[in-house]
């Protein structure tokens, strides 16, 4: 059986998870460098945050991996593992929003685009595919990015988010429905 770079990629994982849960820094280190890029990527998608924020959530989502390592049972591959706790620490973040709500809205954040900001600039007209999804409410952007990026089906989306399938699907709807016309205002 040839040997692919996915199960050369996993069977150094192992290596490495088996060292760090023995308490190896250095190999927690590397698979904070093999994993960090997906990591911080799905974190962002979901909550929107880019910069300082999506990194300060992506140390969070290692520092609970650190500590849970002792436990991995090796059921999964660790990158699959590692991405679960990622979305979770995601979703938490959504969850703790919810309590938060003083602050500025995704929404409003997209309102503002076109118009001049405190020093006289006028923000970019032009946005991807990426500014177009952190910009959608949180619900909305969290069941996209799990069902569409993530491959979730929408009966876990509803028991991860606390909603039923149906909300799920609305919100699904309501996401691309937002995101098109977000992304047609561009052209």
């Amino acid at each position: 059986m040839p040997d692919t770079a996915a199960s050369i990629e996993v069977d150094d994982d192992r290596a490495l998870v088996a060292a760090a849960a023995a308490g190896g820094v250095a190999a927690f280190e590397a698979l904070y460098r093999r994993h960090a890029g997906r990591v911080q990527g799905v974190i962002a998608r979901l909550v929107g945050y880019h910069g300082a924020r999506a990194e300060d959530l992506t140390q969070e989502a290692f520092v609970r991996a650190w500590q849970a390592l002792p436990n991995f049972r090796f059921e999964s591959a660790f990158g699959t593992w590692l991405h679960r706790l990622a979305v979770n620490t995601a979703l938490m973040e959504l969850r703790g929003r919810r309590s938060r709500p003083f602050e500025d809205s995704d929404e409003d954040a997209f309102e503002l685009i076109g118009s001049a900001d405190s020093a006289g600039h006028v923000m970019a007209l032009s946005m991807d595919l990426e500014r177009a999804v952190a910009t959608l409410p949180p619900r909305a952007r969290a069941v996209l990015v799990l069902y569409d990026v993530e491959g979730w089906k929408h009966e876990e989306i509803a028991a991860e988010l606390g909603m039923a399938v149906g909300s799920s699907k609305a919100q699904l709807h309501r996401a691309r429905s937002l995101l098109r016309s977000r992304l047609g205002e561009q052209a």
